[in-house]
């Protein structure tokens, strides 16, 4: 068992996290450099743009693939590693993404990075979260998931900076700069000592899966809820703003980086809130406020209104998904932690993954407000319900000291019901 001094523990966990914290950063980055440029690629490419957007279904098809492969070997050999070999994966795809000569081999490269970006969350979250305190979990669990609505924002700033002056095949290339990050990960970052208790062999590995498979199911739903809801208010939206609004490419991008600002402060703001209150009921709160924002959200009558709306919509949103990482991997049976959430989390948007594209088709015969608006209604009082009816297993302990008789596959409290 590895052990640590004050100020190397303390060291750690800051590398940790900010090793989590980034690498879902620049996933996200590189998954909304698409979004960001749907109309320029379908040009490009001479298609459409459900065709384009079909791409974007095509990466959250595959995240599955690479959340179950990289989870399984990431508790086998540990975190840190699996960690390293995803962000070269991803980066990697990402530049060929650019280099791209025809709409099949851009479509092929799509449902690569999404092998890569399924890999990363689960892997990085369990990383980050057994370093940190339980106290804190739900904090950081909010920074962490919030990493994604940076990764927006880094988009839309190229969008406003870098295509303009040099095409969308250059954001592409923005996007082997994540590789670098593998670097600081392979020398900061020390593997977890939960990690060190939990390995176990594969027959034991094998029977934890199945002794859970209830939980699991549960998880998959809970997760393709929480994916409708942030691909269905996310996804489409930069496009809304551009051919139903007719903002500018400046005005779309400033818009779009105010409601990632209003995920970052939603995330950490629900994040600590679960910390005192619960983890489910904070979900809960945040996502039926963010039914009454929908109207100032599709229907404003100004920039200004529309500006605000975005902002509070993506801190309800994004509020509840801070929570995510934290009550994810609280569920999950220790030796099963690097696996389980992440896998979970990716066959929920696997069953998500048609929002974008349903979006796209309804909103020529509809319009994108009347379809966003619909959609996201529904699915976040259904969200609500979903979460209010699953488990919660608040504050669990992830390390336990020599003297805990507990065995590993235990938890150290029961998941609760509702409180």
């Amino acid at each position: 068992m590895t052990t640590f001094s004050t100020a190397e523990e303390r060291a750690n966990q800051r590398n940790a996290v900010l090793a989590g914290f980034l690498g879902w950063t620049l996933d996200a980055f590189d998954f909304f450099i698409l979004v960001m440029v749907l109309g320029p690629v379908a040009k490009g490419f001479g298609r459409s743009i459900p065709a384009i957007a079909f791409a974007l279904t095509a990466s959250l098809m595959t995240r599955p693939v690479g959340a179950f492969f990289f989870g399984l070997l990431a508790d086998r050999f540990g975190r840190r590693k699996l960690l390293i070999w995803n962000i070269l994966f991803y980066s990697l795809v990402e530049v060929l993404s650019g280099l791209a000569p025809t709409y099949g081999v851009f479509l092929f490269l799509r449902f690569l990075y999404g092998i890569g970006m399924g890999g990363e969350w689960g892997v990085g979250a369990s990383l980050a979260l057994e370093s940190v305190p339980a106290r804190l979990r739900g904090l950081l669990s909010g920074m962490l998931q919030e990493g994604y609505a940076v990764g927006y924002i880094l988009a839309a700033v190229a969008y406003a900076f870098v295509y303009p002056h040099f095409g969308w095949r250059a954001m592409f290339f923005l996007g082997g700069l994540p590789g670098l990050l593998s670097l600081f990960v392979m020398v900061k970052v020390k593997e977890t000592e939960a990690w060190e208790q939990a390995k176990t062999d594969w027959t034991t590995y094998k029977r934890a899966i199945y002794d859970n498979k209830k939980l699991f199911f549960y998880l998959i739903v809970l997760m393709a809820m929480m994916n409708f809801i942030s691909h269905g208010t996310q996804d489409m939206y930069p496009t809304f703003l551009r051919m139903q609004r007719h903002f500018s490419i400046h005005t779309t991008s400033i818009i779009t980086i105010v409601s990632m600002v209003g995920a970052i402060v939603g995330g950490l703001f629900f994040g600590l809130c679960s910390d005192r209150f619960g983890r489910k009921r904070s979900m809960i709160v945040a996502l039926l406020l963010a039914v009454l924002m929908i109207p100032l959200w599709v229907l404003g009558t100004s920039i200004a209104w529309i500006m605000l709306g975005a902002f509070l919509m993506q801190f309800m949103v994004q509020g509840a998904w801070g929570v995510i990482p934290a009550h994810l991997n609280e569920l999950s049976p220790a030796p099963l932690r690097g696996f389980f959430p992440g896998f979970a989390y990716q066959l929920g948007v696997l069953v998500a993954s048609s929002v974008v594209y349903a979006e796209a088709v309804l909103a020529e015969h509809f319009s994108y407000s009347t379809t966003m608006g619909l959609l996201a209604g529904g699915l976040l009082v259904i969200g609500a319900v979903v979460i209010a009816l699953g488990p919660e297993a608040h504050g669990v302990a992830f390390v336990h000291s020599q003297s805990d008789s507990t065995p590993t596959l235990a938890r150290a409290h029961p998941p609760k019901g509702s409180h």
